[in-house]
């Protein structure tokens, strides 16, 4: 039985702390689909998106009207895209439009897996479909697209690793007339994870049943909101503050998700414990690690800080639900985030110092802009840097950043909504051509060998 505190407690979180479901993620697999052609392939994939995501809007708004939580976004992940085209690559931008042109009927705000998993070699087909990256993500706008380039098990395939250096500068070109808007729906992985609800990232792995319903949480605003109450504790204290928070947070996730799988006659598949933050103040997790103590997010202290709240949102996550997956951790994007915003604004953090951050956090460098100018040397060696960082901590890291088009340092580039607006920040001026263009596979650590 739920006491009238609880419910007290719940109604505060929701309209005074921002507590929301970030998003109800419906993976579908798409290898059914596969046709002798381009055009038949696209008509079926088309077909089964509608077909098994008809419900996934109506029923999600109204479990947000009988449970009284907010769920933010409504998306699709499929099958990587690269998979269902292997026989026809240099048409796969059929399969993109047909899924973009599902999303858009359907009403769903995101849907990813224009994707491909080349963490230990490229085959034919996948240069090929790499290279439509660009000019799909251009001509769509629902479609999110994600590479994974490395794992712990297999090394970083750094050939794949310069590729995309350039594949975010040509993205960054083609829509430059929107602040380079198409990179914000791509992203390049170390150890991408299958069941990932959040996008640009999500797509459907092979494992997965045929239909799936992963969740994703939110909530920044409720732990800075029950970190107010504990100002002089201890670290341990702080720390026992956000696990019962994260616990209280999942058990609504967990809620959310089992509803909707069984409403949408779909496999429940994780509760993704991530932190994601919204640029609406009250809404950041930098705002939390202040909350601890730092002046500012970005100074001496924001790692061990940030460490410790990525534990703690663990720790009390997965007592809360036994199906705990996805990313799970705390995001840290530039552009989504009010704290990290103004931070940025105020030179405050670099991308060194959100780099460091990384190491202990979900994913990776994200939603950060970079001047248009930027070598794709140089955005290929960012990627590797995060993509190694990945490959010996054996977690999940990721790049996705925005060579903003005819931008400086200090200038500023905007995408409204959740994606928000975010400095454009400097990189190194020192080249890294020569390293890149190397290329081959930088071997996996010694550890990938335990079995």
């Amino acid at each position: 039985m739920f006491s009238k505190f609880d419910v007290i407690e719940t109604i505060d979180m929701v309209e005074k702390e921002h507590l929301d479901i970030r998003t109800v993620t419906m993976g579908i697999s798409l290898l059914s689909c596969i046709r002798g052609s381009a055009k038949e392939t696209a008509d079926a994939v088309y077909d089964r998106v509608m077909k098994k995501a008809e419900h996934l809007v109506p029923t999600a708004e109204q479990l947000s009207l009988e449970y009284g939580i907010p769920i933010v976004n409504k998306r699709v992940s499929v099958t990587p895209v690269s998979l269902i085209t292997a026989s026809f690559p240099e048409e796969s931008a059929l399969i993109g439009r047909a899924l973009d042109r599902a999303a858009g009927e359907l009403g769903i705000d995101f849907l990813g897996g224009y994707s491909a998993l080349v963490h230990k070699g490229t085959a034919d087909y996948e240069e090929v479909f790499l290279k439509t990256i660009p000019e799909v993500l251009a001509s769509t706008q629902r479609l999110c697209s994600s590479v994974n380039v490395g794992s712990s098990r297999s090394g970083i395939n750094m050939d794949a690793v310069r590729t995309m250096g350039q594949i975010f500068l040509d993205t960054a070109y083609l829509t430059r007339d929107n602040d380079s808007l198409g990179c914000a729906k791509l992203v390049v992985f170390c150890n991408a994870v299958e069941d990932n609800p959040f996008m640009a990232g999500a797509f459907h792995g092979t494992g997965e049943a045929d239909t799936v319903i992963n969740v994703g949480i939110s909530g920044p605003g409720v732990v800075s909101h029950a970190l107010k109450f504990v100002p002089d504790a201890d670290l341990t204290d702080a720390a026992e503050t956000i696990k019962r928070t994260a616990f209280k947070i999942t058990r609504a996730g967990q809620l959310i998700a089992r509803e909707a799988s069984k409403r949408l006659n779909a496999r429940f598949g994780i509760v993704d414990l991530s932190l994601a933050p919204t640029p609406a103040r009250g809404d950041s997790v930098a705002r939390i690690l202040e909350e601890l103590g730092l002046e500012v997010v970005g100074c001496h202290g924001t790692t061990a800080a940030l460490a410790m709240l990525n534990d703690a949102v663990k720790k009390g996550g997965v007592m809360a639900s036994s199906r705990v997956g996805g990313l799970s951790g705390a995001f840290i994007p530039v552009s989504e985030d009010i704290g990290m915003i103004e931070a940025a604004e105020a030179g405050k953090i670099s991308i060194d110092k959100l780099e460091a951050m990384t190491c202990v956090c979900s994913v990776g460098l994200d939603m950060i802009a970079i001047p248009g100018d930027t070598p794709a040397s140089t955005i290929s060696a960012i990627i590797a840097d995060e993509a190694a960082i990945g490959m010996i901590n054996n977690k999940t890291t990721a790049v996705r950043v925005i060579p903003a088009y005819g931008k400086k340092v200090g200038d500023m580039v905007s995408f409204g909504g959740l994606l928000g607006r975010a400095p454009v920040m400097p990189v190194h001026t020192g080249s890294a051509e020569k390293f890149v263009s190397r290329g081959g596979l930088i071997p996996a650590p010694i550890h990938s060998f335990k079995n």
